[in-house]
């Protein structure tokens, strides 16, 4: 084929023409790659003269033309402050060595009284249940269905004490990280006993009728999702995988002979794992109302991941929606020299808003029926992905648009249905004009304080947008006491990230920032101590600076104000290093204090009452 009729049809379907590079120019994106990227949006190459893609005829969105999205009323008087966490790291005298739904109850009535409208966490999607450890949030096994391992066993109807299983939950405790294989282990075998006895005995005809109000209303997705859940735990044990790539060729389809024979010979099963999502969605709508009682006026603020694992549920079950050839990644730059390939599935453009409802409603709609607030991961999403052929380097990828005004149109219909307001991480390399659109359709800015910097320094508070959320770091961040020590530079320098050189002008840029941010707490009017903290300090040197660094992102104009949990308690040990996999625990470290201690913990008070004294609740 002509290489003009291949550029042709790559701008009928929105693959861009160039992409960046560490130098910071436009590399042109080959035929080759194009060839690649239209073969993964499934473009028949022999028929060059169908029909451009869905983007075909459309222009950028404008902000004349875009419907906002939900905002509460009462952001339009008041800024709000709220606490953002890793659920699973919680620990409590009850709960089975993760954080779970209860933990969330007691949380919220923990934060409540101290002021915070919204608890923040990190993806509940559900993950693999029979690869426990394949526990990163952010490459779900599907972003509709929740994650089990958050039940509360024992506040299910029927669970009975097993002094084993409470010993076992208790060394479960103990364990400084969390151990997903013993917690999967110990959590189903609890459950397939309260199973049992759910179907044989008397259950309660309401909770019967709920669980089958429950399965009709999400219908056929939840079924091939249960389905997949049985297959995974059945061929894992044949030790052919979880994930469905690794399957015999008759078990990749859910529509095949040998899939319809095992879905009737394990129909108990796979009505086991819709009990299993029935008891996650009550317990989290448990806990919504919960925060909501305690006098959130948010509530709960769920994460949504940018794709999906590449052979989890959702790729297995509704492969037409996704692009199967090509991952989501990131193209070289000067931070990632090589790009990235971040290995997750993503909607075909064509598909995403597509139906009724489309993909892409009943993925936020999954979220937004328990949320006050939502955050979008990767905003850029809303107008384009970067996606990598499989099998080639980032360096062979190139840019795809979406919808973007089909997709807003969508989250601002579903958010004005759940009134839920939602947030849009853009950080990183940003399309023009995506800000803007993102701000016309009311969808809050994410803004980090390392990132909010000039040549001049930090931006001061009164510069951040009203529409957006601020906050000190994220579970990618070290907590604000280990960016000021540079820990976030020995742990890359440690694990090998960035070679020397740039390790040693980082940290000479560090000491550097750690002027600046005191420049600015200066001019915010926040006193400070007479000697700056050196990068060594101890934990008590820092806790003055470490206040008044939430006090100025309490000070700033955004609507709201994020405390991450782990800056309340003082961690050492970072959530996620990215760029690491198996050579650091990433998604595994526990909170160092159990959440009936918060209440006491000095720097936890410290914090909230600077937020509250900044941001005090106000009912009008």
């Amino acid at each position: 084929m002509k290489r003009e009729t291949i550029d042709e049809l790559a701008r009928r379907h929105g693959i861009g023409e160039t992409r960046p590079s560490p130098e910071k120019d436009a590399v042109t994106v080959s035929t080759e790659t194009k060839i690649r990227i239209l073969e993964a949006l499934d473009v028949d190459l022999d028929a060059p003269d169908q029909p451009g893609g869905p983007l075909a005829g459309q222009t950028t969105a404008t902000s004349e033309t875009l419907p906002p999205s939900y905002l509460p009323p009462f952001l339009a008087k008041t800024r709000v402050w709220g606490v953002t966490l890793e659920p699973y790291a919680l620990r409590s005298s009850r709960n089975w060595g993760i954080g779970d739904f209860q933990d969330l109850c007691d949380i919220a009535r923990v934060f409540g009284p101290l002021g915070a409208d919204f608890i923040g966490l990190t993806p509940l999607h559900a993950p693999f249940l029979a690869d426990p450890d394949r526990c990163s949030p952010y490459e779900p096994s599907s972003r509709q269905r929740l994650n089990p391992l958050y039940i509360a066993v024992d506040r299910v109807p029927g669970y009975r004490a097993d002094p084993e299983r409470e010993r076992r939950a208790a060394d479960l405790r103990e364990t400084a990280h969390v151990d997903y294989v013993g917690v999967a282990g110990l959590k189903l075998e609890a459950l397939r006993d309260i199973w049992t006895g759910w179907t044989s005995e008397n259950s309660g005809l309401s909770a019967r009728q709920e669980f089958e109000t429950f399965i009709l209303r999400e219908g056929t997705p939840l079924h091939l999702h249960a389905l997949f859940e049985a297959l995974s735990f059945t061929l894992s044990a044949r030790g052919l995988g979880a994930g469905w790539h690794a399957w015999p060729k008759s078990f990749k389809n859910p529509e095949s002979p040998d899939v319809t024979a095992f879905a009737e010979t394990h129909a108990d099963e796979i009505r086991f794992h819709m009990w299993l999502q029935w008891l996650a969605h009550d317990q989290l709508d448990t806990a919504s109302r919960a925060a909501n009682a305690a006098g959130m006026r948010i509530g709960l603020y769920l994460d949504l991941a940018v794709g999906e694992a590449l052979d989890g549920a959702a790729t297995w079950g509704e492969r037409d929606l996704y692009v199967s050839t090509a991952t989501v990644g990131s193209p070289p730059d000067p931070f990632a020299a090589d790009g990235q390939d971040w290995h997750l599935a993503a909607f075909q453009p064509a598909a995403i808003a597509s139906g009724d409802p489309s993909p892409y409603r009943r993925m936020v709609t999954a979220a937004m029926r328990y949320a006050g607030a939502i955050r979008i991961d990767h905003a850029a999403a809303l107008r384009r992905l970067f996606l990598v052929p499989l099998d080639q380097k980032p360096d062979g990828g190139a840019y795809v648009d979406y919808p973007e005004k089909d997709l807003l149109a969508i989250l601002a219909d579903t958010s004005a249905h759940h009134e839920c307001l939602v947030i849009g991480e853009d950080l990183g390399v940003l399309p023009d004009g995506l800000q803007d659109d993102l701000t016309a359709a009311r969808i809050l800015s994410y803004r980090i304080l390392s990132y909010e910097r000039t040549d001049d320094g930090f931006k001061p508070g009164e510069d951040y947008p009203a529409l957006s959320l601020a906050c000190i770091s994220t579970h990618d961040h070290q907590t604000f006491a280990g960016w000021w020590r540079g820990a976030d530079i020995a742990t890359r320098a440690d694990h090998g990230i960035l070679p020397p050189d740039i390790t040693q002008a980082h940290r000479e840029a560090r000491a550097v920032e750690r002027k600046d941010l005191a420049r600015a707490l200066n001019a915010a009017g926040i006193a400070q101590p007479a000697r700056l903290p050196p990068g060594s300090a101890s934990d008590h040197e820092l806790t003055g600076i470490v206040v008044d660094a939430h006090r100025f992102i309490a000070r700033t104009a955004s609507a709201l104000a994020a405390v991450r949990l782990a800056d309340m308690t003082g961690e050492t040990e970072p959530t996620n290093v990215p760029g690491t996999s198996d050579g650091y625990p990433n998604w595994k470290p526990k909170l160092s204090v159990t959440l009936e201690a918060l209440p006491e913990s000095p720097l936890l008070v410290a914090i909230s009452t600077a937020m509250q004294e900044e941001r005090p609740r106000s009912r009008a």
